[in-house]
């Protein structure tokens, strides 16, 4: 006799949402489900962590209007200012992976907290809202949102399960065969040519790329990262005041250098000198053009310091 109890079909999710980080892969994402070419999302969710650079909060302003004209309404939902919790000596200590210059001279990197602080668990808690059973309780077997996430095909080592049962993680850009070149494409032929990568102003993980533009086209955001460099210098004001203190000396930049003093000017533009200066030394490629996977949430790099905080109930979810 068989005795294996018959696995019930599944019903299909209950909400579909996009990860909206309005930077190239999102916003491409956002209009593909604007156009038809993948199914509409229910909602759209950007995690603000409060120091994205102007142009992705005008990108964002012009994308709401747009896909609410579609009937996709984008929500933003937030755990506060990065910057401004990170400099306050009353808010709660949570680490940046800021560059560290040991007493010794060697260097590091600090623990990362921040994406799983102001993007995972906000995301997390807004689609248990969004479902119906906003934490403490306790999702049911079979209840779950299917979110989307703006990876392209060049990047699928980034492709990362939620790990909870409430939230499926999807990837349209790698079923439709959309690498970076694609969407920037894809985004010129509709109006969106100038969407700019999303990272925070102040993101340690920058390369001399990413900074120059950060000089170049944000010049107040750039003025906040230079004073933003010099006060963590000696680490965090609330881990200070708590008798915390911090080993060393923190930067913004890899170099362990002020960033203000650093020299961010762009490598020869002959393709092949760069080619054969980062086979020669491949941590050269790293400077210029920063970590290629940065912090977007869902998709941390295996291996990558990323600290979460885990609610009981969450803990019960992954047990799927």
């Amino acid at each position: 006799m068989n005795t294996t109890t018959p696995t019930a079909p599944d019903p299909g999710p209950a909400l579909r949402l996009l990860s909206l980080g309005a930077g190239v892969q999102s916003t491409t994402v956002l209009l593909l489900a604007c156009e038809g070419v993948i199914p509409r999302f229910d909602v759209a969710l950007f995690a603000d962590t409060g120091w994205e650079p102007r142009a992705v909060y005008a990108n964002l302003k012009r994308l709401t209007a747009h896909a609410e004209k579609h009937g996709i309404p984008v929500r933003q939902v937030s755990a506060g200012n990065i910057r401004a919790d990170a400099l306050d000596p009353e808010h709660r200590f949570v680490s940046m992976p800021l560059h560290t210059l040991n007493p010794d001279g060697s260097r590091g990197l600090a623990r990362r907290q921040c994406t799983s602080e102001y993007k995972i668990i906000p995301l997390k808690k807004a689609a248990r809202a969004l479902l119906g059973y906003p934490h403490p309780q306790r999702v049911p077997r079979g209840v779950y949102a299917e979110q989307a996430i703006g990876i392209s095909t060049d990047e699928f080592t980034r492709a990362k399960d939620s790990g909870l049962r409430f939230l499926r993680n999807v990837f349209p850009l790698i079923d439709l065969g959309f690498d970076r070149a694609r969407c920037i494409a894809y985004l010129a032929e509709r109006g969106f040519g100038q969407t700019v990568k999303s990272a925070c102003v102040g993101c340690p993980f920058h390369g001399n790329a990413g900074w120059r533009w950060v000089r170049d086209n944000d010049p107040d955001g750039w003025a906040e990262a230079v004073e933003f460099d010099r006060a963590i210098r000696h680490g965090y004001p609330h881990a200070t005041t708590q008798g915390r203190q911090l080993r060393g000396q923190y930067f913004l930049h890899r170099s362990c250098t002020p960033l203000d003093q650093v020299d961010l000017d762009a490598p020869a533009k002959s393709g092949t000198t760069r080619h054969l200066r980062l086979l020669t030394d491949p941590a050269n490629g790293a400077d210029e053009d920063g970590d290629p996977d940065g912090c977007s949430p869902w998709s941390c790099r295996s291996g990558e310091p990323v600290t979460a905080v885990a609610t009981p109930s969450d803990s019960a979810e992954r047990a799927a």
